[in-house]
């Protein structure tokens, strides 16, 4: 097999495709304790849109694979875990397995961290995706841009060589935007109105706070003034009513005297 090397600048003319596409129809399942499967169109767009996807082909005999999984790992806990990153990076790590048995996969499986998604034993659609884009070596990391055309026939060196540094190169030349301010890439509201919306959102929910802080304030102390304004009333009031009743009083005792 002829060895690229650098960025490619197109897709394989054989496969014209949108990223999205390549796993319509198809179940990916994720790599968490309860093996979830991902099978809906809604799901495979919303873990694969605006993304960019490596798909690793690797198998459990593989010594050099073996001694790739802690680099790969690693760098794929860099850019997608919470405890490393604050937002997660938009790319998709997907294990395509050529092992010969379902327990040699598992034990891939397990050296994986448990948001990389991969493609049951049993479904045949890993070979022909190895023969879709002529894997011959193990490991292969294959970096796909969003639009399905080929970003890097094979990053293993060069995750090893950059670690996480070499995302940007990638994000830089497929031209990714990064949604930052949607917070969490997993944002369960789909009812937005637009891209911006959560931003709009947040500005017009700040503003409304603003007014409504003024208001308490104003509100307080117009009710602190009115208080005040009626302690007043009433101590004017209380003396008035104590200088009338002493001279009332006086007027008093003067009829008696004079009676």
């Amino acid at each position: 097999m002829e060895r690229s090397r650098g960025v490619s600048r197109g897709p394989l003319p054989s496969i014209p495709f949108i990223m999205v596409d390549l796993f319509l129809n198809r179940v990916l399942v994720e790599n968490n304790w309860d093996q979830d499967e991902l099978n809906t169109e809604r799901e495979i767009i919303g873990i694969l849109e605006n993304r960019i996807v490596l798909l690793f082909f690797a198998s459990a005999k593989c010594d050099k694979c073996q001694e790739f999984l802690p680099v790969l790992n690693d760098f794929f806990k860099r850019l997608k875990d919470p405890a490393y990153i604050e937002y997660p990076k938009l790319f998709a790590l997907i294990y395509i397995s050529l092992d010969e048995s379902e327990e040699e996969q598992e034990r891939v499986l397990k050296e994986l961290h448990k948001k990389v998604l991969f493609l049951a034993f049993e479904d045949p659609y890993r070979i022909e995706l190895q023969a879709m884009f002529k894997v011959k070596d193990v490991p292969t990391v294959l970096v796909l841009r969003p639009d399905g055309s080929i970003l890097s026939p094979n990053a293993v060196k060069e995750i090893c060589r950059l670690g996480s540094d070499c995302f940007q190169n990638w994000q830089e030349s497929a031209e990714l935007i990064e949604r930052t301010f949607m917070l969490n890439e997993e944002f369960d509201n789909l009812n937005l109105r637009s891209a911006t919306d959560p931003v709009r959102r947040l500005k017009y929910k700040t503003e409304d706070d603003k007014r409504k802080k003024r208001w308490w304030k104003l509100w307080a102390k117009g009710k602190g003034a009115y208080e005040e304004e009626e302690e007043e009333k009433d101590g004017t009031w209380d003396t008035k009513d104590k200088r009338e009743i002493k001279e009332y009083g006086q007027i008093d005792k003067e009829k008696q005297t004079n009676i």
